[in-house]
């Protein structure tokens, strides 16, 4: 090896460690584990008994390579490379009814890993067998392509898919392998042996698709979005490319027999042709109508790492390790364009929607934009170092991944017109989602977050090692009695905030009715002052008539008193005069009635001073409280304006909680839907 091959880009090598080796105890068995030298061993001990060619229960007979993979009465049984959909795996680990051996305890995992294994490897009859190429479950070629956006709702998995792990492993793995859909919130990571389906808009985990064959190194969804290629393989061991149905989640086809893992594979728009390449230095080309492959392509001088047909079907680009970056006519294999500039590896590439132009992106640091007329570089700029991805987006914009730790939006001029904040570690895979409002990237560490295109803030994070389910829903259970809790939180302290509105509402009508009483009573005193003083100015002006009319009742009172005296001394003189006795009866009578008028006159007088002195303290009463009382309206106005300052805080803190009830609320249904979901999707009890 050239030991300029010793040092391999973009951390290649270190990639295939992981994905050959991982980090848990499930390591890959190296030598080919066989029927006849693994599998019929173990079942010629538990299973030999029932199913052999004289008892054959359920239809089955396991004596023989040849009984065991035709099946029995429920149909076949093993299906080559699929361990996890395989019946007979299933059974003897008691994931299926009935189970394997019958009324006995699961065989060790010693022994249903070795036929696990077994299926995995291709279901191999002995050490000379090849691996059976799946076959696929139908045609998905189409009969024409269909540019842009399909009828009808977007593919989106229609059926509950599994979410239990496949493997759980000491930590996360690097993101080698990520796609987003073209027309759903729909986003594939892949992991050691599995890949994690995410909705974009609820980063909530939707499926878990097994991936058997090794470490996912690239997802592709068709341009329809109807299909999810992967593919990958173990380092060193072998490679394939398998694709689902969206909808489903039901493997369709699995190709390729690669001694290499597949470090890049897409699936033409038609559907009709997949292609991949690796290690080996060769363009293969599948059919999907049958599985078989069609052609190979020898021209790479390096690894494959980066490969994807044009929209319109009629190329397909490819790059390698030595920086080499090739466009070859799709359906011919015949070299189309040589692109050359690149200095170093080429680890992605990627078609813009109207296939006119092809983004390359290189461990040298750049970012190339190719034309399709001549093959002439339309523009180059650095994207932060290695760039380790580059991905067209719907609307023409491009985001690119790279060794600075940097995901970053770019037009097609080269101008930034986003940076999203530094992963922990080289940034490995970034695109846009179907929609272009949020970024999807990870990096080698295996964190992936999710960012608002628009504003660069983190929205979340979607976990690529995420934990069994059993121990996932003991975590959404407990966030359930989290959100119950904040919950009954949010709902006392909305009562609370109600109750103290209600409270400071009574306050404030009474201190307003003490402002309003306050402003009447100065109100009435002010009217009431005018009237008071003409009352007291009468009372005033009446004292000096009744005193005059006193005095001149005192002078006639005591002049007729003294006529009378006079008269009744003449008639005490002449006793005998009966005429003068009557004048003294005449004259007495008339000063009794002198002195009544007089006594009259003075009661006037007095009840005249006491009413002037009544009206004159009244007035001065008034006149002197008439400040206070205005001070008091005053005082009573201003509590009314700090009172309804009061409320306006109280009501202000009301809509708030009452709108915490309403989120606490939404997060607790969604908080009880996901430990609901976790419990549909654990395992029965055995």
């Amino acid at each position: 090896m050239r030991a300029s091959s010793m040092k391999l880009t973009s951390g290649l090598v270190a990639l295939y460690v992981i994905a050959g080796v991982g980090l848990c105890a499930d390591k890959p068995v190296a030598k080919k584990v066989t029927y006849q030298e693994n599998v019929q061993p173990i079942l010629r001990d538990k299973c030999f008994s029932c199913h052999d060619s004289d008892k054959v229960k359920g239809g089955l007979d396991v004596t023989t390579y040849t009984k065991l993979m035709e099946g029995g009465a429920s149909g076949v049984v093993v299906k080559p490379g699929d361990a996890e959909n395989s019946r007979f795996y299933a059974l003897i680990v008691h994931k299926l009814k009935p189970v394997m051996p019958p009324n006995s305890d699961k065989l060790p995992d010693t022994v249903t890993n070795v036929i696990k294994e077994w299926i995995e490897q291709g279901a191999l009859e002995n050490a000379g067998s090849k691996v059976i190429a799946m076959k696929p479950k139908a045609d998905i070629g189409l009969a024409s392509i269909s540019r842009g956006r399909p009828e009808g709702p977007p593919p989106m998995p229609e059926t509950r898919l599994p979410l239990e792990p496949i493997v759980r492993y000491l930590r996360p793995n690097a993101v080698t392998a990520m796609a987003c859909s073209p027309w759903a919130p729909l986003v594939a990571i892949g992991a050691p042996k599995q890949v994690f389906l995410y909705n974009t808009d609820t980063l909530d985990l939707i499926g878990i698709l097994p991936f058997p064959q090794g470490q996912p190194n690239v997802l592709k969804f068709s341009r329809n979005g109807s299909l999810l290629l992967a593919g990958g393989g173990r380092s060193g061991h072998s490679g394939k490319a398998v694709v689902w149905s969206v909808k489903t989640g039901e493997k369709i086809i699995e190709v390729g027999d690669e001694t290499e893992t597949v470090l890049a594979a897409d699936i033409s728009p038609d559907q009709t042709l997949i292609a991949l390449g690796g290690p080996n230095r060769m363009v293969r080309y599948y059919s999907t109508k049958d599985g078989e492959k069609i052609r190979e392509v020898k021209k790479h001088t390096d690894w494959i790492t980066s490969l994807e047909f044009s929209p319109d079907g009629v190329l397909l680009a490819t790059g390698d390790r030595n920086g080499g970056l090739f466009v070859w006519e799709a359906f011919t294999g015949r070299e189309y364009f040589n692109l050359r500039g690149h200095s170093a590896a080429v680890l992605d590439v990627s078609w813009r929607a109207d296939s006119n132009a092809l983004a390359s992106g290189s461990e040298d640091g750049s970012v190339r934009l190719w034309e399709m007329e001549n093959g002439g570089q339309i523009r180059s700029w650095g994207a932060g170092g290695g760039v380790q991805s580059v991905r067209f987006s719907q609307d023409g914009r491009l985001v690119t991944s790279a060794r600075d730790r940097l995901a970053r939006i770019w037009d097609q001029n080269g101008a930034q017109q986003r940076v999203f904040p530094a992963f922990n570690d080289v940034a490995m895979r970034g695109m846009l989602t179907h929609d272009g409002s949020r970024v999807i990237a990870g990096d080698w560490s295996g964190q992936v977050t999710v960012f608002i295109s628009a504003s660069g803030q983190p929205a979340g994070q979607l976990p690529t090692n995420p934990p069994p389910l059993a121990e996932q829903f003991e975590i959404a259970m407990k966030d359930l009695a989290a959100k119950q809790t904040a919950f009954e939180q949010s709902q006392a302290a909305a009562a609370a905030a109600t109750a103290a509105a209600a409270a400071k509402q009574v306050e404030l009508a009474a201190t307003q009715k003490a402002a309003a009483d306050a402003a009447t009573a100065v109100k009435a005193a002010e009217t009431a002052m005018p009237q008071m003083k003409a009352a007291m100015d009468a009372s005033v002006a009446a004292i000096p008539g009744a005193q005059a009319k006193v005095a001149a009742k005192e002078i006639a009172a005591k002049a007729l008193a003294d006529a009378c005296a006079k008269v009744k001394e003449a008639a005490d003189k002449a006793k005998t005069d009966p005429m003068l006795a009557a004048e003294v009866v005449k004259c007495q009578q008339i000063v009794a009635a002198a002195n009544s008028e007089l006594e009259a006159a003075r009661k006037a007088l007095t009840d005249a001073t006491n009413l002037s002195n009544a009206a004159k303290a009244k007035y001065a009463e008034t006149e002197k409280n008439l400040p206070v009382m205005r001070n008091t309206a005053l005082a009573a106005a201003k509590a009314v304006e700090a009172k309804n300052a009061e409320v306006a805080a109280v009501n202000a803190k009301v809509p708030p909680a009452q709108a915490g009830v309403g989120a606490a609320q939404q997060a607790l249904l969604v908080a009880s839907k996901t430990a609901l979901d976790k419990w549909k999707a654990l395992p029965p009890k055995k």
